[in-house]
């Protein structure tokens, strides 16, 4: 699956801005998905989520505008 920035909003980014993006990315794809995919066949929830998105920065992230 794809998404398409029809808007741009890439190329608004700053490089910094960038890198978090693609790290999310990263870790959304490899670490995230087959994680909540299993859970959702288990019907369980992983709590140790929260904590491990916290420690990567991508919880409560500042937001410059």
């Amino acid at each position: 699956m794809t998404n398409k920035d029809i808007l741009l909003f890439d190329k608004q980014l700053t490089d910094e801005e960038l890198i978090i993006q693609k790290s999310a990315k990263e870790y959304c794809q490899s670490e995230l998905m087959p994680r909540i995919l299993d859970a959702n066949r288990n019907e369980v929830f992983d709590k140790t989520i929260y904590k491990e998105m916290g420690s990567l920065g991508f919880l409560g992230a500042p937001i410059k505008g």
